[in-house]
């Protein structure tokens, strides 16, 4: 038998719900339905009811619909391939969109497209390396609107002016960085041409589910009445809130205080 994690199907997930009702024993139920006991462990311990009518309880149709919603929320990896490059090239030079833009339409959309970190890395790696297949985007980073240079979040020489009090991502509960829970949100500003407009971007860090919101200037009150209306929406609880360093983000405390989350 193998050691290794195996992933239930429904039907052994119900053999599971009957032998586990008879009083049979973690090891015994593993034995029948050929998987290793840490596999019958980690289902049991992640399914059983705590609470209400069937606590204690074990229900397979249950521990199905929590599988399938895990692998929902779980961040995919998507592979950078030459279709989303071709996208991401239309959107910046066409459209003059930014990397995070272009993939904060791609979620709204539904479609595939890597990160906005995984993009500017592309951009900077053809910028500087020599390959033959990249040489026609040597120059891509000349349309970042940040201009020649990109710096990093939370790098000492940003000199967009740091916010009060506001507690950067490295140092938020280790849940946050896992990605796995509900109401851990990411916000965001994108410029628009000459700066004359803005977009407050709104992101989920475990499903990607974004919020989009147009802001008629980047004044911190009204920065921060837009978000606390947009979280006052949100059927989920929202647990906390990662700003860009922004001084429009500068009423990020009274934001926290009016949903009761953590910035």
């Amino acid at each position: 038998m193998s050691k290794n994690y195996t992933q239930l199907s429904l039907s052994q997930r119900y053999q599971i719900e009957a032998l586990f009702k008879t009083g049979s024993k973690q090891k015994e139920i593993a034995e029948i339905i050929g998987v290793h006991p840490s596999t019958v462990c980690r289902e049991l311990s992640r399914n059983i009811a705590k609470r209400g009518r069937g606590s204690g309880e074990y229900s397979a149709g249950n521990a199905q619909r929590r599988t399938d919603l895990r692998h929902q929320q779980k961040a995919k990896c998507v592979l950078f391939t030459q279709v989303l490059k071709d996208e991401v090239v239309e959107r910046l030079s066409h459209e003059k969109w930014s990397p995070e833009l272009i993939c904060a339409q791609a979620r709204l959309d539904g479609r595939a497209m890597v990160s906005h970190e995984s993009i500017y890395q592309w951009i900077w790696q053809c910028k500087h390396r020599n390959i033959k297949k990249d040489r026609r985007y040597k120059k891509l980073y000349q349309l970042l609107r940040h201009g020649r240079r990109r710096r990093k979040r939370g790098n000492r020489r940003d000199n967009r002016g740091l916010i009060p009090n506001r507690t950067s991502i490295e140092k938020r509960p280790a849940v946050v960085k896992k990605r796995k829970r509900l109401g851990d949100i990411e916000i965001d500003l994108m410029m628009g041409k000459a700066h004359k407009s803005a977009v407050l971007v709104m992101t989920d860090r475990a499903t990607l589910h974004t919020q989009m919101t147009k802001l008629h200037s980047k004044k911190s009150r009204e920065v921060a009445d837009a978000i606390i209306k947009c979280m006052k929406r949100n059927k989920h609880k929202v647990y906390t809130l990662t700003f860009d360093n922004d001084k429009a983000f500068a009423e990020h405390e009274r934001v926290a205080r009016k949903i009761k989350a953590y910035s």
